[in-house]
């Protein structure tokens, strides 16, 4: 293996560091004892407990944390069903449509796409809260989850379908006992992922929210103006965590998987 030189060593710090030196300094200070957040007055956690008696703060993210929940099942739910056609049903009519409509989100602008569904939302005479917010991440993350499942099923060995089939199964039951619990990994990393897009997003949401309905991005984006205060801090450090572990769970379910995967084909080629 190549030894890094001194150049790549270089550059790959700086680059951590622009990307995550904001996030570290914030954590930092989500524990200053001072309530100026550029001012260090020592190690507190008491931030911690005020973020805990706001009430503005909970109610959001009661909001944040059941948008989160049920748009990610619902993005699953459809994102597998459209892996799975995309690669079993092999050649149809209107196949470049639908794949294009299905991918669309990942390269359209989050503010074309947040317009979008409120023209769409007050032309169908919908109020915005919850529910709107639901159907917008939802149909955002729904893409993601497709292509996580879709590189999976890729890979799937269709012979093991083919005998369940063989055996007197039906096609549902042939893929609910056979392909869904093998392909389960990258389901559970696909809900992962579009738990923690939703949790973030703030462009999306902020077109399709009402006034019933506040999340956690939104709230901290509108208390930001009047001025960064240490209950901020600590909520973004909270936040911080929930995605990091989010992140960290799917890539190590992802990778799991991969091995034993790897592992099987390995077993079955020596029998």
């Amino acid at each position: 293996m190549r030894r890094f030189s001194w150049f790549n060593v270089t550059s790959l710090t700086l680059g951590f560091a622009f990307l995550y030196l904001p996030m570290v300094l914030l954590v930092v200070y989500s524990f200053n004892e001072s309530r100026l957040v550029t001012v260090w007055a020592g190690f507190s956690t008491k931030w911690y407990g005020e973020l805990l008696q706001n009430e503005e703060f909970l109610d959001a993210a009661l909001v944040t944390l059941k948008v989160g929940l049920m748009s990610s099942t619902l993005a699953t739910i459809l994102g597998t069903m459209a892996a799975y056609v995309l690669v079993r049903a092999g050649r149809f009519r209107g196949r470049t449509l639908f794949s294009g409509m299905i991918y669309a989100p990942l390269v359209m602008p989050e503010v074309i796409t947040g317009l979008s569904l409120l023209l769409l939302f007050i032309g169908i005479g919908l109020d915005r809260g919850v529910l709107t917010i639901v159907l917008a991440h939802t149909t955002f993350s729904m893409c993601y989850v497709s292509v996580v499942v879709s590189s999976r099923l890729s890979s799937f060995d269709t012979s093991l379908e083919e005998a369940a089939l063989d055996l007197g199964a039906s096609p549902f039951e042939a893929f609910r006992l056979v392909t869904l619990p093998i392909i389960a990994p990258a389901v559970i990393s696909g809900w992962l992922l579009a738990f923690t897009l939703s949790l973030d997003d703030l462009v999306i949401a902020s077109f399709t929210t009402g006034p019933s309905a506040t999340t956690l991005p939104i709230k901290i984006f509108s208390a930001v103006r009047l001025g960064v205060s240490p209950e901020i801090n600590a909520l973004s450090t909270i936040l911080i965590g929930i995605v990091t572990v989010g992140v960290i769970s799917a890539s190590l379910i992802t990778k799991r998987a991969a091995v034993r995967q790897a592992r099987e084909e390995q077993a079955a080629v020596r029998s």
